[in-house]
């Protein structure tokens, strides 16, 4: 075997996991009991290392699905920068009751790493006046989680169901990787700790058990078309639908207040 190659090939083995890639569209609230304004924070990233932040261009589309009504939000992103890369905010109100759904299509990320083009379509639901309604209907997204769950107002070690769907089929035993926001209080043991790994049963069905409160990230991953790289040639493209959920700990913000 010639040096180059063998250096190759030790590399692959001696080189660390490549770490998961999430699209964050993190609102500011999953419950608005009176209504008002929500803030949303989008950028690309690992939750739960806390970074780094990739370069996130302005996406194709941001909107809100609300009492049947889909609203396009792309005209109100504002442009932030985090840790030298882009990333994206905006604000809107929820005047009338019911689940708002907030989702993002995003440009095509290449990942030098993995020579891989990703696209991450994300949503997460805020339910606004505690309504407890909408929240169950798919926004129809090229892939998707259908919650099974509501994903709102649910309590530390609450278990998150949820289907699997490209193009509005089940994905029979689809992978899902689940990462917590981390907020800086925890260290993972080991890289086995950062992505909890997920596999759906044969109807595209998971669960899991959210162990701490904080925001939690849902990737379900398939193989999209081949695309040209940025030498041209074939590249494989990621698809991800991915879900926000907040768990909320007992006794926490409800309980410092009485």
């Amino acid at each position: 075997m010639r040096r180059s190659a063998i250096a190759t090939f030790l590399a692959a083995l001696t080189a660390p996991p490549a770490a998961a890639h999430f699209q964050e569209i993190v609102p500011s609230a999953d419950v608005l009991p009176e209504g008002g304004e929500v803030r949303l924070d989008l950028l690309f990233t690992h939750p739960m290392e806390r970074g780094p932040v990739m370069e996130m261009t302005k996406p194709k589309r941001v909107g809100m699905v609300h009492r049947g009504r889909t609203t396009d939000l792309t005209g109100a992103l504002v442009e932030n920068r985090i840790d030298g890369r882009t990333a994206w905010t905006l604000a809107t109100k929820l005047v009338e009751p019911g689940a708002a759904v907030f989702f993002v299509e995003p440009r095509p990320y290449w990942e030098p790493a993995e020579k891989k083009w990703i696209v991450h379509y994300a949503k997460v639901v805020v339910d606004a006046f505690a309504s407890g309604e909408g929240w169950a209907k798919p926004v129809g997204l090229p892939i998707e989680i259908e919650p099974l769950a509501r994903p709102t107002g649910l309590w530390t070690g609450n278990l998150f169901r949820g289907v699997v769907r490209r193009d509005g089929e089940p994905v029979p035993f689809a992978e899902i990787e689940v990462e917590w926001l981390n907020d800086g209080s925890v260290t993972a043991p080991n890289e086995a700790f950062v992505t909890q790994a997920i596999r759906a049963d044969q109807n595209g069905t998971f669960a899991y058990a959210m162990p701490r409160a904080g925001w939690w990230g849902f990737a379900a991953l398939v193989d999209g078309p081949e695309a040209p790289g940025p030498d041209g040639r074939p590249a494989p493209t990621e698809l991800g639908g991915l879900v926000w959920v907040k768990a909320t700990d007992m006794g926490g913000p409800a309980a410092a207040s009485r």
